[in-house]
């Protein structure tokens, strides 16, 4: 018995730092997935600001949805390749900096969402989105950006946006 204590002492102190070693790979896994998402986030938006086409669109998984500011804008990747063209192809799209943002990631480590504070010629804009592993490499699948308006002044945009919404609404 005096010798089976000892060795449940130490088998308890390795099984204890195991775990906490396990934490801690799995933290740095964690904290390199986000940055490689960071890196891919970046990179989309400058490509969007050097109207780079074949590397803004490389950055998105082929069934890839981007949501815009517009009530109209629900575009699938083939659509939202042929309503860009023409703004890449005269060296001007637009230019999103991200000032902020949150990266969270699946338990199986294949799927990442994240929402980010844009500055951008529309000033503060949000956007969220969802990214996808495809091997080894992480594609943007969803894109929702929005204009952020202050609480303060939403009456004021309502009415602005009042007369476009319920032609719309009656499409809808």
């Amino acid at each position: 018995m005096k010798k089976i204590i000892p060795l449940l002492v130490v088998i308890t102190f390795i099984a204890c730092n195991t775990e906490k070693a396990r934490e801690k790979v799995e933290e740095f896994r964690l904290e390199k997935q986000k940055t490689t998402i960071n890196s891919v986030l970046d990179a989309w938006h400058k490509a969007a600001a050097d109207a780079d086409f074949d590397a803004y669109f490389s950055k998105m998984t082929d069934d890839a949805i981007f949501i815009g500011t517009d009530a109209t804008e629900n575009w699938q990747n083939k659509e939202f390749k042929e309503f860009s063209k023409p703004y890449f192809d005269k060296g001007k799209a637009w230019s999103f900096t991200a000032l902020e943002r949150n990266i969270f990631i699946s338990a199986y480590g294949d799927i990442a969402w994240f929402d980010e504070m844009l500055d951008t010629q529309m000033e503060l804009c949000r956007g969220s989105g969802v990214l996808k592993k495809e091997g080894d490499t992480w594609k943007i699948s969803h894109y929702v950006l929005s204009i952020a308006i202050p609480n303060d002044n939403v009456k004021e945009i309502v009415k602005l946006k009042k007369e476009n919404d319920s032609i719309v609404k009656s499409q809808l």
